[in-house]
């Protein structure tokens, strides 16, 4: 079957499939993951290659040369000028091609393959103190390809320039087949390669001739800038810049050749710095006193930030610890020094300040001497597009002029300039920082790209915009790349005779225009391929939650992702385990967003057409382990476990879903069930032969083991001793909340919390019959059930809710629900609305409300600590680590992202090799390494179960346990939680005896038994 351009697709994709290592993907979840970057921009690709190799690459160009389809080499995505969307083939390097080839430290240079992730590359690089010099904020997720296609910079290309200023030579692919290593010509060189009279000798003779015919044109046709990125690198091809073919190639964005491989050049890592942070009125002032700065100083970074970005994070509740540190003022410099020790670095901030008439004392003027604060202090600054994407009260903003760059002598001028023309325009509330070291100006837009006269506008503005800053003999791009954003602006830029040299060039590479086509030469216009645009037609969706924070619209919480690519980290946070696990785009949480953006119907070309029943955006979802980490570490607060769950309602809404909905989702009814016999429901859980066909036939995978029932609940127990309940009213009552996870299968962390919780002065209360958040029916997507659980919960509640009782929870998952989850699914249900006020953790309860004296009970011990991921997101841990303090607990807190079975995910069918895998990626690793008199801390149940279930030789303990044995005494210094299990162990053994009795006929008699003693409350119903 042709496409529109007239490829063979069903040959082409064969041919892949059989002549290329590689995944060959022409799915239509593949084209929707791929069909945008971080742009504003929108292609839907003609299909998806990833290589195992780079000869499969290379392999996959040849293919689609013969049948000239056009190619798109990716990276990571993030580029904000549509370079990485195209009607194209992508080839995406990163996940497989991404290893560190070789390293020279002696000669401080470097090989490297285009998937390798920046960050990554540097931590291979660390022990030989070397590192690639340019950093964009990017730099967790962006590949050495994708900056080299783009030039990337960052905030460190003050001291190390840009990438091409790094790039010593690559092996690139012309699209006709020519392969070859570039780099700096001299003329033995040259004449060396004529020699050979090959087709490279031909195409390096044509060069050489382009150079010659626009030679003057080439040499005062671009601007003295330190950040011109706009344009082709025609000016490397000069002879007195060595005839540099690889560094002219370096921003080409795809549309001349293939690079391969990349000998990059190094730089030590600077043994300290300093971080000067200096404050003014306003970021004209900012840039007015930037000149100055850089005649008295020579600063590795020369950082600004405005006021507007400044509210907005606060808005945001983010970084305020940084926010606090600021000076005075309403716009910041930040001036980062470095040296061989820290007083060198320091002394340069000084000698600055004296050069500026200014003194450490002054309120304008902050010199940090803390090293990880000054690494905030900075992150602070990267995270400026996400800040600003997404403001929180509701507006929305774009790329298109984000990057623009002129002189630093001239930026002070320029930004007076650009903000006359944001008022003409009516932009208001536009924020202003970015690399001012370098005249390098960061804003997003408040753009109307929905409806005609919004788009004519922007495209109006992009031409003055372009016609201001070429006025200023500056750069349309000083970062960011031309793509679709600005290739049709780049002759407001340059000359006629050298936007024609440039066309010269893509002709010498490309002369069928297949690479990358429509980018930097020969472009499409500005306001075509929007991802919103006119054409744009999203259908309505009818929710279940509120979506509050987006006016409760699910459309417009899907366009929360701006694509970013936070989620595509390897290390630190929690976004996106399965992600880090697979390498995959369609299981990164923006992949999952794109193929939602897709789902909503908004394009007659979407790849995605069955709406809520689309399978494309089943399967991407499944692998999604609802951790929340998304929540809070995605900059723009995508939420993927709330879509999931909405999603979930939807496709399964009328009929049969998977069986681990039922198993898993309705948890809560099991486990009551189970309290008439626990024994029995044991022993058919773990008897041979059954257990294996019952797990099949719940969707559990044959490899977990099922948690054991605990003999007698905390409720149970609870009500058995007839321990006191005191009233609501009493100031010192507190509500332990009885969760299932707790109540059912670990009552002996409640026992222990009552314990803490007593000691601590207050009087505990439980609920005298079941009560549930509803968390297994949200996360597998049967909401209804899941909205009536919670309003018979509030029922049971409502003394403690009317009363302001504190609700303590000790299952973080449970607790984070009625923080996020009830709100949102009823919403303005006034008893939520208190639930969700009055719900604490168990940490926040006694460091925020302990009675003053009270301290905890001593542990004095080491200990390794996971965060459950619900925590991490919603929660926080700052209370736990306080008390943990407190306590005398050296905590050593992970920081090794989810434990990997995330409720009932890592229990599914399908999903058990996944679990395990994110599991060791770093949990498992930590816990094994933890010593044997430490303790190993997790306050989730699913986190504990991983660990347990793991072959660790440890358990975990949650917090609780470990505070109670210190009310009686040290535990033993040999894995000191096994002091806590011990009770809980014999019952188990004993449970487990007398199981292995039974055997499968108990298990089997047992079940009919639970069945018929409790068909009157099946029947009747868990959430009447």
């Amino acid at each position: 079957m042709p496409d529109s351009q007239g490829v063979d697709l069903d040959g082409l994709e064969q041919a892949l499939e059989a002549e290329v290592d590689g995944e060959v993907r022409f799915d239509a979840g593949s084209r929707g993951a791929y069909a945008t970057d971080g742009s504003n921009y929108r292609q839907v690709p003609i299909g998806v290659v990833v290589p195992r190799t780079v000869e499969a690459g290379a392999a996959a160009v040849a293919v689609c040369a013969r049948f000239g389809a056009p190619v798109l080499s990716r990276g990571s995505g993030t580029s904000l000028g549509g370079q990485c969307t195209n009607e194209a083939v992508v080839i995406d390097w990163t996940k497989y091609c991404n290893r560190l080839v070789s390293v020279d430290p002696a000669a401080r240079t470097c090989v490297v393959e285009p998937g390798i992730v920046l960050d990554e590359l540097n931590r291979q690089l660390a022990p030989h103190k070397l590192k690639f010099g340019p950093k964009p904020s990017t730099h967790s997720h962006c590949a050495l390809g994708g900056m080299i296609g783009n030039n990337s910079c960052g905030a460190s290309a003050q001291a190390y320039g840009k990438t091409v200023d790094n790039v010593r030579r690559l092996e690139v692919l012309t699209y006709g087949g020519i392969r070859f290593w570039a780099g700096p010509t001299d003329q033995a060189q040259f004449e060396q390669i004529m020699a050979e009279g090959d087709d490279r000798a031909r195409l390096y003779q044509d060069l050489k001739e382009l150079v010659g015919r626009h030679l003057a044109g080439i040499r005062t046709g671009y601007p003295k800038i330190p950040r011109r990125v706009s344009g082709y690198n025609l000016d490397s091809l000069l002879p007195e810049n060595g005839f540099d073919v690889a560094r002219a190639l370096v921003g080409s964005e795809g549309t001349l050749v293939t690079v391969l491989r990349a000998e990059l050049d190094l730089v030590e890592v600077p043994a300290a710095d300093a971080l000067l942070v200096l404050g003014f009125d306003d970021i004209y002032q900012a840039a007015d006193a930037v000149p100055e700065l850089l005649e008295h100083s020579r600063p590795s970074q020369l950082e600004a930030i405005d006021g507007r970005m400044a509210q907005l994070m606060r808005e945001e509740h983010a970084y305020l610890d940084s926010l606090d540190s600021l000076p005075e003022g309403d716009s910041w410099l930040l001036v980062q020094f470095t040296g061989d020790t820290k007083d060198e670095a320091d002394a340069q901030a000084i000698e600055l300040l004296r050069s500026l008439g200014r003194e450490e004392g002054d309120p304008r003027v902050a010199l940090s001497d803390d090293p990880p604060r000054e690494q905030e202090m900075l992150r602070a600054r990267e995270a400026g597009l996400g800040v600003t994407a997404r403001p929180p009260d509701g507006s929305e903003t774009w790329e298109g002029w984000e990057d623009s760059a002129v002189a630093p002598e001239r930026l002070g001028a320029y930004l007076r300039d650009l903000e006359r023309l944001f008022d003409r325009y009516g932009y208001q509330q536009a924020s202003l920082y970015g690399h001012f070291g370098q005249g390098c100006v960061h804003t997003r837009i408040p753009f109307e790209l929905r409806e005609g006269e919004g788009i004519e506008q922007f495209r109006e503005f992009l031409f003055d915009a372009a016609d201001l800053v070429a006025s200023y003999g500056g750069s349309l791009s000083g970062e960011h790349g031309d793509g679709q954003a600005r290739g049709e602006l780049l002759p407001r830029m340059f000359t006629p005779a050298l936007i024609e040299a440039m066309g010269e060039l893509k002709a010498l590479f490309d002369p069928d225009n297949r690479m990358n086509p429509g980018k930097v030469v020969h472009p499409l216009r500005v306001d075509d391929n929007l991802r919103l645009g006119t054409n744009w037609r999203p259908e309505p969706k009818q929710t279940h939650f509120a979506f509050a924070d987006d006016g409760g619209d699910f459309g417009q919480a899907v366009l929360r992702c701006v694509g970013i690519g936070n989620c595509r980290t390897h290390q630190g946070g929690v976004m996106c385990p399965s992600y880090r696990a697979t390498l995959e785009e369609e299981h990164s949480t923006r992949g999952r967003a794109r193929l939602l953006f897709e789902m909503l119907g908004g394009h007659q070309d979407s790849p995605v057409t069955d709406g809520w029943r689309s399978t494309e955006v089943r399967d991407a979802l499944d692998l999604c382990l609802a951790c929340k980490g998304c929540k809070s570490d995605c900059p723009v607060g995508v939420d993927m476990a709330t879509y999931k769950a909405e999603f979930l309602a939807h496709h399964y809404q009328g009929r049969l879903r998977p069986a681990a909905h039922y198993a898993m989702g309705w948890l809560p009814l099991w486990s009551q069930l189970a309290r008439g016999a626990p024994a029995l429901a044991n022993a058919a859980l773990h008897a041979p032969g059954l257990a294996r066909l019952g797990k099949r036939l719940a969707g559990i995978d044959p490899r977990r083991d099922a948690p054991l029932f605990a003999d007698e609940s905390f409720q149970e127990t609870w009500r058995r001793l007839e321990r006191p309940q005191p009233g609501p009213s009493d100031p010192r009552t507190v509500l332990l909340w009885p969760d299932t996870f707790t109540n059912h299968f670990h009552p002996h962390i409640a026992d222990a919390a009552v314990r803490v919780l007593e000691d601590a002065g207050f009087r505990v209360a439980v609920p005298d019959g079941p009560v549930c958040c509803g968390l297994t029916w949200i996360s597998t997507g049967q909401l209804a059930t899941a909205r009536r659980v919670l309003k018979r919960t509030t029922a049971v509640l409502r003394p403690w809710l009317e009363a302001g009782t504190p609700i303590i929870g000790l299952e973080p998952s449970c607790t984070a629900v009625f923080r996020t989850d009830a709100p949102d699914l009823l919403a303005g249900d006034q008893d939520i609305v208190r639930l969700a006020a009055q719900v604490r953790t168990f940490a926040e309860q006694l460091v925020n409300h302990a009675p003053d004296g009270w301290q905890p009970p001593h542990v004095s011990r080491a200990a390794t600590v996971q965060t459950h991921c619900h925590q991490h997101a919603v929660l926080g841990a700052d209370p736990d680590q306080e008390l943990m303090r407190r306590a005398g607990l050296e905590a050593e807190v992970l920081d090794e992202g989810c434990c990997g079975l995330a409720g009932n995910f890592g229990f599914e069918q399908g999903h058990y090799d996944l679990s395990q895998a994110i599991a060791e990626q770093g949990l498992l690793p930590a816990v094994r390494d933890t010593a044997p008199s430490a303790f190993v801390l997790a306050d989730g149940f699913s986190c504990r179960t991983q660990i347990g279930q793991a072959d660790t030789g440890r358990g975990a303990l949650h917090l609780a346990e470990a505070l109670a044995l210190a009310l009686d005494g040290p535990p033993p210094s040999d894995h000191p939680e096994k002091a806590a299990a011990r009770p809980q162990l014999r019952a188990a053994a004993g449970r487990l005896l007398t199981a292995s009795l039974l055997g499968a006929v108990a298990g089997l008699v047992g079940g009919g038994f639970l069945v018929a003693r409790h068909r009157h409350r099946i029947r009747k119903g868990w959430t009447r």
